[in-house]
């Protein structure tokens, strides 16, 4: 048997009951009958593989979990991921492709996927079948230099306990490794959502909404075949009158021809008393409706993604960045963390916040202009980011005298308010005394009265002369 077919036909050989649906033991019920990897319909045989039947995989033919699972796995595939490691000063630092293999390896995995496949592969393996399986090839130097993404993945524990995988579903790798590909757990990338009934195995989420998605596509299906049987039309025509069969058949002939094929939308012309008659869509039908709307709502609660993320529901938040933040909060800052756990094992680090893998969600928030200026700004005027850090954010130059932390001058510790002292007031500056007129020379106060005393004297010459005139 090969491998792929191998794969495929593990989900017959692994069927089980979820937890979640439990019946009382010898207690036969109708279905539909939930497996591992599928479900099986009402009234489906026990010998089912016999008679040509296969399991009916969850979601694959469901749009609302195709829509979960691609919101995890684009969204993952957008978030770059860098290699951390802590400074003894509380800081971090990038560590570089240089010197890293886990950078180099985050930033091409192989020769023939870039970073975004494989993580967008990654992730929609792991909420489709709840693993994703990578084997790691190493150099010469026992460093991880490459990732390959398998589809099927089998634990397998030896009598010693140690750990092994079966793995197959890499059609590349396959071509070029030539023998059985059971590689030692040290070699595998094993990432895997919640293990209920063995610590290797991951179930996928739909197994919480199992019921509802498998009683969804039962509904649909018995809708499908019921329209496709023409069981209902949507409009009749009625009179008063009895009508012979000949005349029934040629009433049904000429209604249809002017209403069916390539004459859809034709004006039929009735006699004989004929009158349409629509029929109006049934409680039935509504219900129907409602119920299949319950079912997608019960899907998305499973997967954990905000119904407005899928386009869907009412938009509660006030704009798509808080919506975003909290899914990153809830369903998406798990997956991440899952992810970068799982790496950070394999590469042997030691994980946060000594040395890490972190896939950077600010990317996803990058439209977000006025906010992240504004954040920036406020992390400057509190001394949290230098003016060159907040620059190097929207990747600008460094500038001059941009490295140091601003503070406000209030911006003081109680402690240092407490201990400070004013400094002692100044003295007050007295306006200098004049200084006192100095005595004149002897000398030139003789010459002083010698001129006061020649200008009286023609004075009193010119005065003399006035009055001998008169």
């Amino acid at each position: 048997m090969s491998r792929r077919n191998r794969g495929n036909n593990r989900g017959a050989n692994r069927a089980s009951v979820p937890a979640a649906v439990k019946h009382v033991e010898g207690e036969v019920y109708a279905g539909p009958y939930l497996m591992s990897d599928g479900w099986l319909p009402v009234g489906t045989s026990l010998n089912f593989w016999q008679l040509g039947q296969n399991v009916r995989p969850y979601g694959n033919q469901s749009a609302m979990v195709r829509a979960c699972v691609s919101a995890y796995s684009e969204t993952v595939a957008m978030c770059p991921g860098d290699h951390w490691r802590r400074l003894d000063n509380g800081g971090r630092e990038r560590q570089p492709t240089a010197t890293s293999a886990l950078a180099r390896v985050i930033a091409k995995p192989n020769d023939y996927q870039s970073s975004s496949d494989f993580l967008t592969n990654l992730t929609r393996a792991l909420y489709s079948d709840g693993n994703a399986y990578a084997i790691a090839l190493r150099n010469a130097r026992f460093e991880i230099a490459e990732l390959h993404l398998m589809r099927y993945g089998e634990p397998i524990i030896t009598q010693t306990g140690e750990i092994a995988y079966d793995l197959d579903g890499n059609e590349i790798l396959e071509a070029r490794i030539d023998g059985r590909l059971l590689v030692p757990a040290r070699n595998v990338l094993h990432v895997r959502l919640e293990t209920p009934n063995h610590p290797l195995k991951g179930v996928p989420p739909i197994f919480a909404a199992a019921l509802d998605l498998a009683a969804r596509d039962a509904m649909m299906r018995q809708q499908l075949q019921y329209y496709m049987n023409q069981g209902r039309p949507s409009t009749v025509l009625v009179t008063d009158l009895r009508f012979t069969q000949e005349q029934t058949a040629e009433a049904r002939m000429l209604w249809d021809a002017q209403t069916k094929g390539l004459n859809q939308g034709g004006t039929p012309i009735l006699s004989g008393g004929l009158k349409p008659f629509p029929l109006a869509r049934t409680s039935e039908e509504s219900q129907l409706a409602e119920i299949m709307k319950m079912t997608d709502q019960n899907i998305s609660l499973a997967y954990r993604v905000p119904l407005a993320i899928l386009g869907m529901g009412e938009h509660t938040f006030a704009s798509t960045e808080l919506l975003m933040q909290s899914w990153i909060a809830s369903g998406l800052g798990y997956a991440l963390n899952h992810i970068e756990v799982a790496f950070d094992r394999l590469f042997g680090l030691k994980g946060y916040p000594e040395e890490y893998l972190e896939l950077n969600t600010k990317s996803l928030l990058r439209s977000a202009f006025k906010d992240r200026i504004e954040a920036f700004g406020r992390a400057v005027q509190t001394g949290l980011y230098t003016h060159d850090e907040a620059r190097n954010e929207e990747d600008l130059p460094t500038v001059p005298f941009g490295d140091q932390p601003l503070v406000q001058e209030q911006m003081v510790s109680l402690e240092f308010a407490a201990n400070r002292k004013e400094p002692a007031p100044a003295p007050l500056a007295l306006p200098a005394p004049d200084e006192p007129e100095a005595e004149p020379d002897e000398e030139e106060a003789d010459a002083a009265e010698d001129k006061r005393f020649t200008a009286d004297a023609i004075a009193a010459r010119i005065f003399d002369r006035a009055r001998s005139l008169h």
